[in-house]
């Protein structure tokens, strides 16, 4: 099933139990409009609701760019003073929280530049994947602006304070390897072998019990969150309903027969 949002800017696709969301603005390096946010979002709410769907996949269309940024051409009329940037955040304030807060586990397929608020929606995805020769980088402090909070606890939770100062003190762009290396990314392919790698990956999480992917993933974001945020009781019911479920019994019996289980998400 292939569908079209923010006026064919995103492009999203179901197959094999993997809802794929395609920025698809190859022209300007797939840079992130207003419009994009909310297209993200609505191709969100329909793998939500379809039990298919397994995992998702955010990818790039071409081979130059996941996303490069923001799209600087909207900044003079969306972004150019404080006031503009509160209105700005507004705007795509639902894009980012659906993704943020988003139950099935999601996967960045990243080739080419993935830079700002590009790498922002990388760090907001559960794994990362990327190509040799992509390109990462937060040029904030080579354009006089400044990340919120959010993207930039992002960026520490998972790289650490040092390494995070680096990155928005000079601004500088470095190679997958180095965000490997740094913990930016799960893994680093060469690009001819990016999409079989992807491909392993969500055939993986495609066969695995849904109800624990959703408990796992909601716990490892809780862990990342304030004390005072953390939903206890929510995570000890999604425990619970996974040792509740016919998925729980049908893996002990596949495990006991030595044959794959097939699991339906109850």
């Amino acid at each position: 099933m292939d569908m079209e949002f923010a006026d064919g800017k995103i492009l999203a696709e179901i197959k094999d139990g993997v809802g794929r969301i395609t920025f698809n603005q190859p022209e300007k390096r797939n840079a992130m409009s207003v419009t994009m946010w909310d297209g993200m979002a609505q191709a969100l709410d329909v793998f939500e609701k379809d039990a298919s769907v397994r995992c998702v996949v955010l990818t790039g269309a071409g081979d130059k760019a996941f996303v490069s940024g923001a799209d600087i051409s909207q900044f003079d009329k969306l972004r150019s003073d404080a006031d503009a940037q509160r209105e700005y955040s507004k705007q795509t304030a639902g894009g980012r929280l659906r993704l943020g807060t988003y139950p099935k586990p999601v996967i960045a397929e990243i080739r080419g530049f993935c830079m700002g608020g590009g790498l922002g929606i990388a760090m907001s995805c559960d794994i990362r994947i990327a190509a040799e020769g992509s390109q990462f980088g937060i040029p904030a402090a080579k354009l006089g602006i400044a990340y919120g909070f959010d993207m930039v606890r992002h960026l520490v939770d998972l790289v650490g304070p040092a390494h995070a100062h680096m990155i928005l003190m000079t601004g500088e762009r470095f190679d997958a390897k180095e965000a490997e290396r740094v913990g930016l990314i799960n893994k680093v392919v060469p690009a001819d072998q990016l999409a079989a790698e992807v491909t392993k990956l969500t055939a993986t999480l495609a066969m695995n019990a849904p109800l624990s992917l959703y408990a796992n993933k909601r716990t490892v974001q809780a862990v990342l969150q304030d004390r005072a945020d953390r939903d206890i009781a929510a995570l000890n019911a999604a425990m619970a309903a996974c040792f509740d479920s016919e998925d729980y019994k049908e893996g002990r019996r596949a495990f006991l027969a030595k044959r794959k289980p097939a699991f339906q998400g109850r």
